[in-house]
């Protein structure tokens, strides 16, 4: 009954307010969420290998869960994202990335709260990355590039400045109008933006690399790269698909979020299957960095390079921290 009484009061919210992405967006701050992320590595959950379904070159749909351990028991969750990836909805003006996310009792099975599957998608995936800069980027790193200026990049440079110190922002997009209404939407965060059109130049001035892009060819060469400079991928999410080319992988220091970005998505799954770079290269994952298992970054001229493919554990944390601060509320 209390679960039931909660939903239809967000529900009433979304009604009465509007957008329930943002209504989403306002219980997912990025300072909670990084240590909810934090924590869920840490922390006992099964992860079942997600459903990958190629619907055509373009679309793809995913079905991710995830639950507690000993699940079925009181305090446990239960959870599953569907989401779908339509990369040709740029062309429409529409957002590439639409789905919902199913949180449900892991102690009934009763569901809980369904929620917006592409902003929960969205911070979870900018904030994956914060959290790897803050084991992986120097800490004194002030100045990112964002390649790319789709949807994930404003919440990419949003999580990241939690993380780093950042104070300088440069952009670079093949489409210039894209940079130029990022960087207007950028204009009361505090931190000097510019826009780029030399990729090379851009790249070889940042302190943190980021890029979310839908690149079917590298569009970062590891000649750019300076020492100490962190790499943050966040696009390439099949095998049609790179933001990196080799010679950035060989130079770098890698990690990836789960063991399944060395068999799934771009980069770092396609060097390994080439050749180019062989397992023993990947140095850990985000279980290994949460748990100090690896202490993350070993010198400040180390070039290090974090691929990301998503998790269902990190879905299901970000939904978790959503439903306990409604049920608080």
């Amino acid at each position: 009954q209390l679960a039931q009484r909660l939903l239809q009061a967000l529900l009433h919210v979304v009604d009465v307010v509007g957008d329930p992405a943002e209504q989403l967006a306002a219980l997912l701050d990025y300072p909670s969420l990084i240590a909810a992320l934090d924590s869920a590595f840490t922390s006992d959950y099964v992860i079942p290998p997600r459903h990958h379904h190629e619907i055509s070159h373009s679309a793809t749909h995913l079905l991710m869960p995830a639950w507690s351990a000993g699940t079925p028991r009181p305090g446990a969750y239960l959870g599953t994202k569907l989401v779908n990836i339509f990369s040709q909805n740029a062309a429409l003006g529409l957002p590439s990335i639409a789905g919902v996310y199913v949180l449900q009792s892991g102690h009934t099975g009763e569901p809980l709260c369904v929620m917006d599957g592409a902003k929960l998608t969205a911070r979870r995936t900018a904030a994956i990355s914060a959290l790897a800069a803050s084991r992986l980027a120097r800490p004194e790193s002030s100045h990112m590039l964002m390649v790319g200026a789709g949807a994930l990049a404003s919440e990419l440079i949003a999580a990241h400045a939690t993380a780093r110190p950042l104070r300088k922002i440069t952009l670079w997009n093949r489409n210039a109008e894209s940079s130029e209404k990022l960087a207007a939407t950028l204009q009361s965060s505090g931190l000097e933006v510019v826009i780029s059109t030399d990729l090379a130049e851009a790249v070889a001035g940042a302190d943190i690399v980021s890029v979310a892009t839908l690149a079917r060819e590298p569009l970062i060469t590891g000649e750019w790269l300076k020492p100490g400079t962190h790499v943050d991928l966040v696009g390439a999410f099949n095998m049609q698909m790179r933001e990196a080319d080799d010679i950035a992988l060989q130079r770098s220091s890698i990690f990836v979020d789960t063991p399944s970005a060395t068999v799934e998505g771009g980069d770092v799954a396609l060097g390994l299957k080439s050749g180019a770079i062989s397992l023993s290269d990947v140095q850990g994952d985000l279980f290994a960095l949460s748990r100090g298992v690896h202490k993350g970054r070993a010198s400040p001229e180390e070039i290090t390079l974090f691929k990301s493919v998503g998790s269902a554990v990190s879905d299901l944390a970000a939904a978790i921290l959503v439903w306990q601060r409604l049920a608080s509320a």
